[in-house]
């Protein structure tokens, strides 16, 4: 049975951040779910780009994932931090062990959370208040420890959506991707 990643997009989510590593999580055989923390289907990106996601976050038990994933962006990352349900989803799923990742601004929630106590992580510049309690890596495109993988920011998203094969399959998965995408 394939490995299940759900995506929440926000309103004003980095589309990038969200699309590559979906694609390169599809390549590896993950079955992905994009959710909309919203009340509507369609989400708009923080550049217009618009997403129709998947399902509503209301009506998904993310507790059926294996990863839950948050792409950043701004205002994305704040409207994921103002979902209850989004926040809940989160400290389930690290409770019960289950793997959370998250790119450029997005990881400050997972900081907030205190989920990323006592592990390496890293986040977009100028966040890195949000890492007080973590080993912050402020020079690490992206980083793995235990259950979470974070990562820096657009331009790191492939590494980003490696990492996240990587955990889901294994790692020779992960590097035949990289080869057949061309990335060196």
């Amino acid at each position: 049975m394939s490995k299940k990643i759900a995506v929440f997009l926000a309103e004003g989510f980095e589309e990038a951040e969200a699309v590559i590593p979906i694609d390169i999580a599809r390549r590896a055989g993950i079955e992905v779910t994009m959710i909309s923390v919203s009340d509507s289907l369609f989400v708009t990106g923080s550049h217009n780009i618009q997403v129709k996601a998947d399902q509503l976050l209301a009506d998904t038990d993310t507790d059926s994932y294996d990863m839950l994933m948050l792409p950043g962006g701004m205002p994305g990352t704040v409207n994921l931090e103002g979902s209850d349900k989004v926040r809940e989803a989160l400290t389930r799923a690290d409770k019960n062990g289950k793997y959370l990742a998250a790119i450029c601004a997005a990881p400050r929630l997972l900081g907030s959370l205190g989920i990323l106590d006592g592990k390496r992580a890293t986040v977009y510049p100028g966040n890195g208040d949000y890492m007080k309690n973590a080993v912050y890596e402020s020079e690490a495109k992206a980083v793995s420890d235990k259950n979470v993988i974070t990562a820096r920011g657009m331009g790191c998203a492939v590494e980003f959506g490696k990492e996240i094969a990587a955990a889901l399959t294994d790692e020779d998965t992960a590097q035949n991707i990289m080869a057949s995408i061309q990335y060196t």
